[in-house]
């Protein structure tokens, strides 16, 4: 069967069995399709928020995940119709490939657990990836019988596709690059759905219409890349994606609360039945962390996050690359648990400073995790010459924002403080001096 005459891709002509997402966006349900987002793992989704914390500083972007994964189901059908022209990418997937990347766009955030990110950032032995999650979903119970009676497909391949692990198979290579690489369905969807909820216009501005349609296979045909019609349209994406980062993801507010829930995890977890945890929707885990948290420092994060009355942590202090290297240098990519080491000892060194008792958990330190944004580089194919350049060589909107900067320039090293005695802490004069002997004290190990 040839990829166009697929269902899915079929349903997107007919118009038929369509139900409709922002902005104004109609997706194709077929039978199959339907019978996998009814199940209750999927519909979970539903009562799982796309971005966690950001509406604590932007209101109306309370979108799940469940939208967002008919978002990036219905950019997988996309990318196929465009891709289905192309010889090479053709005879390198055939149908039975192609369904299987429909079901992981469909399936790829099923892992995902409330506030999955913040708390993955800090990268803890006992937080388990979003991605071995997932395969508990796909390859036992309803979706994995959806999957093997209605789509011929083995959940644990799909769980495969889904994971970190290998693919030296060329198809697997390019359904890797269409689900999670430079340009991938993931990306296009998030940053434009983001956006729109947020009320903000930075990740609508590229045309995703034009980048769809220049797709094609890159030179060594296993992974994606772009014609050089769609440059343009990458370049803003690439733009997008930095201004999400700096206005939306990483605003201060936002980057105050997430400080706050890892603080609270961080203490919590012991008292915490995780794998149960992780399983929950995200109004029953907000009560599971309230609940065990009584009687702990982790009870006041959380009841300024989730209470009656909203109380950030406010910004003491801010580092960037650019602006203080050597101390933002001291703080990016360290463990977490050395992160909270340096900011109890902060806490003791200010509280001699100024008089007045800071509690541990009343200073927070925010640095970039460990692990880097991925890097926005791919090749562009130009017809004309018949040859094939990299982005960042032609580009230089890319090349100033790759992926070092990217990361070093958007997230900054923040010292949150408790409301309580940000102005005493303020009025100190040698913060940095603080800061600095923090840091010296600390020991590695922590």
């Amino acid at each position: 069967m040839p990829i166009h005459d697929l269902p899915e891709i079929a349903s997107l002509e007919s118009r038929q069995g369509l139900v409709r997402i922002p902005p104004e966006l109609d997706v194709p349900l077929t039978p199959r399709v339907q019978r996998i987002i009814d199940t209750a793992a999927f519909r979970r989704l539903a009562h799982i928020s796309q971005l966690g914390l950001v509406p604590l500083v932007y209101p109306a972007a309370n979108h799940t995940r469940f939208e967002h994964s008919l978002g990036v189901y219905r950019l997988a059908l996309l990318f196929l119709q465009q891709l289905s022209r192309d010889e090479r990418f053709v005879a390198a997937i055939d149908a039975a490939t192609a369904e299987r990347f429909i079901a992981a766009a469909l399936l790829h955030d099923i892992g995902h657990w409330p506030f999955c990110h913040p708390i993955e950032d800090i990268r803890l032995a006992e937080v388990p990836s979003h991605e071995s999650l997932a395969a508990g979903y796909l390859v036992e119970g309803e979706i994995a019988d959806a999957l093997e009676t209605d789509w011929q497909i083995d959940p644990h391949d799909l769980a495969n596709l889904l994971s970190a692990k290998s693919r030296p198979a060329l198809g697997s290579r390019v359904l890797s690059s269409m689900l999670s690489g430079p340009i991938d369905v993931d990306k296009m969807d998030y940053l434009q759905r983001d956006s729109l909820h947020a009320g903000v216009p930075y990740g609508r501005n590229f045309d995703q219409q034009r980048l769809i349609g220049s797709l094609c296979l890159n030179e060594a045909g296993d992974g994606l890349a772009i014609t050089d019609k769609g440059k343009t349209a990458a370049e803003m994406m690439v733009f997008a994606r930095y201004v999400m980062f700096s206005e939306v993801y990483w605003h201060h507010a936002v980057r105050s609360a997430t400080a706050m829930l890892q603080r609270a995890f961080y203490e919590a977890r012991t008292r915490l039945d995780l794998p149960r945890l992780f399983r929950l929707t995200e109004p029953k885990l907000i009560a599971d962390l309230q609940k065990n948290a009584e009687g702990t420092p982790a009870a006041d994060l959380l009841d300024g996050l989730f209470g009656s009355t909203r109380r950030l942590y406010k910004r003491l202090a801010g580092y960037s690359l650019f602006e203080e290297p050597r101390i933002y240098q001291r703080f990016t990519r360290r463990p977490y648990p050395w992160l909270v080491g340096c900011a109890e000892r902060f806490a003791e060194l200010a509280t001699a400073a100024i008089g007045e008792s800071i509690a541990p958990h009343e200073i927070l330190i925010d640095a970039p995790p460990v692990e880097r944004e991925i890097e926005f580089d791919f090749e562009v194919y130009f017809r004309k010459e018949d040859c094939y350049r990299r982005l960042r060589d032609i580009s230089p909107v890319v090349r100033t924002l790759a992926k070092e900067q990217f990361d070093d320039y958007v997230k900054r090293v923040r010292v949150f403080a408790h409301p309580r005695v940000v102005e005493p802490l303020r009025r100190t004069p040698n913060i940095d001096d603080l800061i600095d002997a923090a840091i010296n004290q600390t020991p590695s190990e922590t």
